[in-house]
Order: structure tokens, then C-alpha cells, then sequence
């Protein structure tokens, strides 16, 4: 079913001619799965989905599919990566192979053909136009007739390939899956590690922004070096999470066309809590399942021309349309406190402001009602018991104004 939702942060700024929009898109819409594991967004602003079933296409209007069932030269249905090309023909890779659509048809490659690897992470492009496939353990590179493979033998460390990202010097940023990043110049690899400043080796997405600064997705948060390679720093908690769930492994990394950072977050640890976030360049905003998300099981993210957020997930398929990163808005006004925040069991309430409202209201993560408090109109102070609640991320609601409380146990 799609849904379109006035995000909280909408709601907070009551009526900022800014508020964002979250659509969500499922089965219901023409999805081939929910299930959706990696997303691409070509030069007609057509969004190419993979999913476990197979390739599902959005052009804004009308959805269409290839399966194996459909398209015979389409290697596999559960398609790990996706890519479209500047000529406009899209990749996709999976665990057997990757194939290529060119509009009609589709062609599949595997390593009898010259692919590396059949398990292929990533699918990327060179300034050359050569497409690049991060493997299972390596890089190949196809220019549309011969292929070349770069492995251990070459430099590359073991571990595999998660993502490859063009920079604008012709250099490829790879992220490894157990060495950090590995930068090739078309010769030769240099390493960058932990050593180097970066927080963890394991390297889920890289993205470059018009400075040249690298926006480096680990699997403990986002390591940012500058236009000379140098480390410049860290963000581990841009993504309220619940201890011992601090850090922010990283799923994916964007940047839209006004520079701001777009960061996946996801962590199955204990609990099943994720989202988006983006960085505006002073300050980090959030957005869950409680702010419309269809789910929090982040995969990837992909940015159209229009600055549109498209979130693949577990569960669907999320818009984000006009965000406000960053935008405060001089009607939202602070009307009451939280404190302890994390709390472990008791929530003291500090009313500031008051308002109409005759309750406090806690949600849960999915913005389900877990309780609520009725308060008398001239009450500023209210406790409430958190003792039969899990660990994880709630929200209160107060009249018009809601904050976010993390509970740990």
C-alpha cells in the first residue's frame, strides 16, 4: 500500500512551507518484493529496484519487472547490487553472476566469461566508462569486450569488495570488507586503515563530495577525510541508538545536490533498530519508522534529480520528498523536558510551556501507543514508570511537540 505521511518533523514545524513528504511503496504498489536490497536511480529519474525476486522499475508513474521467469538472460532474482550506466544500460550483480540489460534484453556474465567472481557486492563506473564489479574477493573490470581482475595477486587485500566510487581525479575508492579503503590510481592500490584514522576496516559505502572530502561508511560509523586524504573526522552517533548500540554501522552513503550527507544506519544486535540520517554540515537529522519510514531494516539509499531520498528496505520502499535538513522553524517552540534521557526505569517530565493537552503520550518506535499519562492543566512537573519497558528508542508527545527518549536497561 503506499502511504503518504506528515513526518513529525513536519508536524513539529506546523505548517513550514519545507515539510518534507514520506511516500512508502510495498507489494501492494507493483514492488516484485518487499524485500529490497539495493537501489539505482538513472538519468530519466527511473528508479531500478533489487529486489529478492527480481529487478522492479518505477518511472514515477508505472512499475514493470524482470525475472528469470520473464527475461531469460537475467542470471539470477535475487539481485545484491544495482547499477545504472551514463549509456544508460543498468547492471545488476547477484551471488551467480552479473547481468546487463540494454534496454531489451539482457546478457549475463560469469567468471567463465572473465568475471573475477560470481558473487558480486558492487557495481560501479570509471571516467572512462569501464564498469567496475566489487567481488567476493577482488575487482574486475569490463570495458564492454575484455575483462581485467584484480585480486590479491594485484594488491588487493582478502576480504572482497563492498563498494567502488569514481573520484574526481580518475582515482577508484574501493571500501574492503575487512582491509579499510583501497585507493587505485589505474596502476597501482594504496591502503588507508585504521591506522589512518579510520574507525573501523570494515567498509560498507564511500561517497565524495565537491570539496573532495570522503565520507568513509564503516561498520562503527562515518569517517570523513579531507581533498588531501588526510583524516579530518568521525561521527559514531549521528543515529540515536539504544546501548550497548552507540556506534553506527553504516549500510549506505549519499550526497544530495546541496551537499548534504545522507547516512543508512541499521543494527539487529539485541534489537532491531534503524533509519536515515543527514548531515547538513553543523548539525544531524534523524528519521524513523515513528517519522513515516516503512521500515527500520536500512539497505540502501539513492538521490534523484530532485533531491528525493529513496530508502530500500526490508519492508518497502520509502520516499523522502522536499527534506528539511537542518531547517528550524520559528513556530517550534520547546514545551517541556525529558530528563533522565537515556532513562533506565523512571522519566521525570519538566513541563515548560504548557499546553491544551491533558496527556502525556509514549510512543514506541513504530509510533504504536505504549501509554499515556492524564495531567492536571496547571501540572508542570510528571513521572512516569518505564520498569516493564524493553530497552530502545520511544518517543513523547506533549500538545504539538515530540522528543525522542532512548531507554536503557
Amino acid at each position: 500500500m503506499k502511504v503518504q505521511i506528515l513526518t513529525l518533523s513536519a508536524v513539529l514545524m506546523l505548517g513550514n512551507l519545507f515539510a518534507q513528504t514520506i511516500t512508502n511503496y510495498t507489494t501492494t504498489d507493483g514492488l516484485l518484493s518487499d524485500n529490497v536490497l539495493c537501489v539505482s536511480v538513472d538519468g530519466s529519474n527511473t528508479l531500478w529496484f533489487g529486489t529478492q525476486m527480481g529487478v522492479s522499475v518505477y518511472d514515477g508513474v508505472n512499475w514493470s519487472s524482470h525475472t528469470t521467469a520473464t527475461d531469460p538472460g537475467l542470471v539470477d532474482n535475487n539481485i545484491q547490487a544495482i547499477y545504472s550506466a551514463t549509456n544508460g544500460d543498468v547492471w545488476v550483480g547477484t551471488d551467480f553472476g552479473a547481468s546487463i540489460f540494454n534496454g531489451s534484453s539482457w546478457t549475463t556474465y560469469t567468471s567463465v566469461d572473465g568475471l573475477g567472481n560470481d558473487v558480486v557486492k558492487c557495481v560501479s563506473e570509471d571516467q572512462d566508462g569501464h564498469i567496475w564489479f566489487g567481488t567476493n574477493n577482488g575487482a574486475s573490470e569490463f570495458d564492454g569486450a575484455n575483462w581485467v581482475s584484480y585480486g590479491t595477486a594485484q594488491g588487493l587485500p582478502f576480504g572482497g569488495v563492498n563498494s567502488i566510487t569514481l573520484h574526481s581525479n580518475g582515482d577508484l575508492w574501493m571500501g574492503t570488507g575487512l582491509s579499510g579503503v583501497m585507493v587505485f590510481n589505474g596502476t597501482s592500490f594504496t591502503g588507508i586503515s585504521s591506522v589512518d584514522g579510520l574507525l573501523d576496516d570494515r567498509i560498507r559505502a564511500i561517497a565524495i563530495d565537491a570539496q573532495n572530502n570522503k565520507w568513509v561508511g564503516t561498520s562503527q560509523g562515518v569517517s570523513v577525510f579531507d581533498n588531501s586524504d588526510t583524516f579530518s573526522g568521525n561521527h559514531t552517533t549521528m543515529f540515536s541508538l539504544p546501548a550497548p548500540d552507540t556506534l553506527n554501522p553504516v549500510e549506505d552513503v549519499k550526497i544530495d545536490g546541496q551537499g548534504n550527507i545522507w547516512v543508512g544506519v541499521y543494527v539487529d544486535y539485541l534489537v532491531t533498530v534503524g533509519g536515515v540520517c543527514a548531515y547538513n554540515g553543523n548539525q544531524w537529522v534523524e528519521y524513523h519508522v515513528a517519522d513515516g519510514l516503512v521500515g527500520p531494516v536500512v539497505r540502501a539509499l539513492a538521490i534523484d534529480s530532485n533531491d528525493d531520498v529513496w530508502v530500500a528496505t526490508s519492508t518497502g520502499v520509502s520516499k523522502i520528498h522536499d527534506p528539511t535538513v537542518g531547517l528550524e522553524s520559528p513556530l517550534e517552540m520547546v514545551s517541556f523536558e525529558l530528563y533522565p534521557n537515556p532513562v533506565t526505569d523512571v522519566l521525570y517530565v519538566s513541563i515548560t510551556e504548557l499546553s491544551n493537552q491533558k496527556h502525556i503520550a509514549l510512543y514506541d518506535a513504530s509510533m504504536q501507543l505504549v501509554t499515556e499519562k492524564c495531567i492536571a492543566s496547571d501540572q508542570d512537573n510528571v513521572t512516569l514508570s518505564l520498569m516493564e519497558l524493553s530497552s530502545g528508542v520511544y518517543f513523547v508527545r506533549y500538545g504539538t511537540q515530540i522528543k525522542k527518549l532512548i531507554i536503557n536497561k
